[in-house]
C-alpha cells in the first residue's frame, strides 16, 4: 500500500481533536511551524523582565491613545493655519488633550462664528491624531434682482474701448476716460411720448486699465553667502517640555539656522507625545556689494513682473506693457505697468 501526504493550518482546538483521529487511523502528525500570540507568549515567559517591559509598554501606548498628540489641518483654500491653530487652542483642541474631553460640535461652531470665510469645518480622531477639514467659503459678488432698477457703473478706472449695451441709457463713448463709481449707463429711458421709464440696465462694458509696481532698489547691498561649514544640533521635546542635546550658543558668528521638527510615531495616526528637533546652522559671511544698473534689472524686473501678473484676474488679456528706470547715484527706480483690457461695469441699484 503506498503512503500520501496532507499539508494544513489548523487552529488549537483542532488540533486536539486530529490527535485522537490520527491514532485511529495509525497515521503521524508532525507539526512543521507554530504560529500566534500564545506561542509568543509562551516563548518569552520564563524571561519576566521581558515580559514586564512588554506589558508595561502596552499599557502606556494604551493610555496615550486616548490622548490627541498631533493635528492636522486641511484647507482647500487659502487660509492661515496659524490662526486657524489658535482659534481651536482656544476652543479646546489642543497637543496633549483627552479625546473624551474635546466637544468637537462646540469647536465647529465657534469656528464657524468667528471666521467668516469658512464655509465647513469637520474634526476627526484616527489614532492620536486629530484631522481638521476646512473648506473655504467662496465671495460672491452682490447680485441686484432682475425685477430692481439699476445703473451700471464703473468699478475702476479706464478707458472704454468697447460698449454693448442690452438695456439702459449709454451715458459715455468708446475713448472716454472713466473714474471709478462713474456712471456708465443709465437705469432708465425716456421717450418723446412716453416719458422717463426706469429699467434694469444691463450692459458689456470693456476698457483698458492699468496696473503698475514702482520699487527702489538700492545699488549698494550687504549680501549674505553660505562658507560651506555647518552644524548639527538635536532636543527632545516631550509635549511642551523640551531637553537640549547640545550648547545653547552656535560656534558660528553669522549664521542661517534651519529647525525640523520630527514627531514620533507607530504607523501612520498613532502619534506619541515625543519630537525630536533637530537644529542645522549654516556658517555664512556677510559682504557689501555694488550692483550694476543691468545686474538690478536682470534681478528685479521679473519679480515685479510676477507680483503684478498674481493680481490680474485674466492675464490672457494683458495687451501692453512697460518698464520705466531712473537711475540715480545710490539707488535706481523700477515701475512696471500692464494695460490689461478688462470689463470693468457693475450693477448699482437705483435708490428713489
Amino acid at each position: 500500500m503506498g503512503s500520501a501526504m496532507f499539508k494544513c493550518n489548523i487552529a488549537i482546538k483542532d488540533f486536539r481533536k486530529l490527535r485522537e483521529i490520527s491514532k485511529k487511523t495509525k497515521c503521524r502528525v508532525i507539526i512543521k511551524k507554530k504560529k500566534g500570540l500564545p506561542f509568543i507568549l509562551s516563548r518569552y515567559k520564563k524571561r519576566k523582565v521581558l515580559a514586564c517591559i512588554l506589558a508595561i509598554f502596552l499599557i502606556v501606548m494604551f493610555v496615550i491613545s486616548n490622548f490627541v498628540w498631533n493635528i492636522d489641518i486641511e484647507c482647500d483654500g487659502e487660509i492661515d493655519q496659524n490662526e486657524i491653530m489658535k482659534i481651536l487652542n482656544q476652543n479646546g483642541l489642543e497637543i496633549g488633550k483627552q479625546k473624551k474631553d474635546i466637544d468637537t460640535s462646540k469647536i465647529v461652531r465657534n469656528v464657524r462664528y468667528e471666521r467668516d470665510d469658512i464655509a465647513w469645518i469637520g474634526i476627526t480622531f484616527n489614532g492620536t491624531n486629530a484631522k481638521v477639514k476646512i473648506v473655504k467659503t467662496e465671495e460672491k459678488p452682490d447680485i441686484i434682482n432682475p425685477e430692481d432698477y439699476c445703473n451700471i457703473v464703473a468699478n475702476k478706472q479706464g478707458i472704454i474701448t468697447k460698449i454693448n449695451v442690452q438695456n439702459g441709457l449709454p451715458v459715455v463713448k468708446i475713448g472716454d476716460f472713466v473714474n471709478k463709481g462713474t456712471i456708465l449707463v443709465n437705469g432708465w429711458l425716456e421717450g418723446k411720448y412716453t416719458g422717463v421709464n426706469y429699467v434694469h440696465a444691463i450692459a458689456d462694458i470693456e476698457a483698458k486699465v492699468w496696473y503698475s509696481k514702482k520699487e527702489r532698489i538700492s545699488k549698494k547691498q550687504e549680501i549674505s553667502t553660505k562658507t560651506g561649514n555647518k552644524e548639527k544640533k538635536y532636543a527632545i521635546k516631550f509635549n511642551n517640555f523640551e531637553i537640549n542635546l547640545f550648547k545653547t550658543l552656535s560656534k558660528f558668528q553669522n549664521y542661517d539656522t534651519i529647525v525640523e521638527n520630527k514627531k514620533l510615531k507607530f504607523f501612520s495616526d498613532l502619534y506619541l507625545p515625543i519630537e525630536i528637533k533637530i537644529i542645522q546652522n549654516y556658517e555664512t559671511e556677510r559682504q557689501q556689494k555694488v550692483y550694476s544698473v543691468d545686474e538690478i534689472k536682470k534681478e528685479y524686473i521679473p519679480k515685479i513682473e510676477d507680483e503684478l501678473e498674481n493680481m490680474i484676474e485674466n492675464p490672457e488679456n494683458i495687451v501692453d506693457k512697460q518698464v520705466n528706470i531712473k537711475e540715480e547715484k545710490e539707488y535706481v527706480d523700477i515701475e512696471v505697468i500692464y494695460e490689461v483690457l478688462e470689463n470693468i461695469g457693475t450693477e448699482e441699484k437705483l435708490v428713489f
